[in-house]
């Protein structure tokens, strides 16, 4: 029997912090957690032209803080911040909250493993096989200096009568090493043969826990 671990969950706290960031008890934790899942389906939806990997929701009393990390910025700021404006007020009236959205811009987007599963789910649904797709994803993120990555798809590969599993992965990818600063990322692609799963490791090296204290130092004065 498998025993499987979540790459991030197993991480936190070590080199990585949660995507939500606050506490509740009881019936408020249940309701304040299907509001962060409706929020986050909102804006994946309303920017998925954008290229969203991660959605960071903090909480104060009545207010909420969203950090957006995406490859083009500039389609969610909108021209003078009109857009960024608009998807506020949306969720103001959506949480009937005080919310403060912020955007992050990722550098390097191919060592981004949701951003590379969700490039393979693209390219299985405009029925590119799926070698292909996971190659040319490998090259350029060992282009991008990432140190190892891991790429698995499941299911009728090739329209095959009987689902199977295929893997691929160059370089370094060490799953068990709790400094390792591995990011994982998952997509499913809905093709005619029907659903074929897409999992990513991205592995971008050791990450100590004082280079983890120096990096939210970092975020906490940008923020401010």
């Amino acid at each position: 029997m498998g025993r499987k671990v979540h790459p991030i969950g197993i991480r936190l706290k070590v080199n990585r912090d949660w995507d939500a960031r606050w506490y509740a008890e009881g019936d408020k934790f249940v309701n304040l957690l299907h509001e962060d899942l409706a929020v986050r389906k909102f804006v994946k939806a309303r920017t998925a032209t954008a290229g969203v990997s991660r959605i960071e929701i903090e909480r104060q009393p009545n207010v909420l803080s969203i950090n957006i990390h995406t490859v083009r910025p500039g389609l969610i700021i909108g021209k003078k911040g009109d857009e960024v404006k608009k998807l506020r007020l949306d969720l103001e009236k959506k949480t009937s909250k005080t919310v403060k959205v912020e955007v992050t811009e990722i550098e390097k987007p191919d060592t981004e493993a949701v951003l590379v599963a969700e490039s393979i789910k693209s390219q299985l649904e405009r029925r590119i096989g799926h070698s292909r797709a996971m190659k040319k994803a490998i090259i350029q993120a060992m282009r991008n200096e990432a140190e190892g990555i891991r790429i698995e798809v499941s299911g009728r590969l090739g329209g095959s009568d009987m689902s199977r599993r295929e893997w691929m992965s160059e370089g370094r990818v060490p799953r068990n090493t709790l400094r390792a600063n591995i990011d994982y990322g998952t997509a499913e692609a809905l093709t005619t043969f029907g659903q074929i799963g897409i999992k990513v490791w991205v592995y971008k090296g050791i990450l100590y826990r004082e280079d983890h204290a120096r990096e939210a130092k970092k975020t906490a004065t940008q923020d401010v």
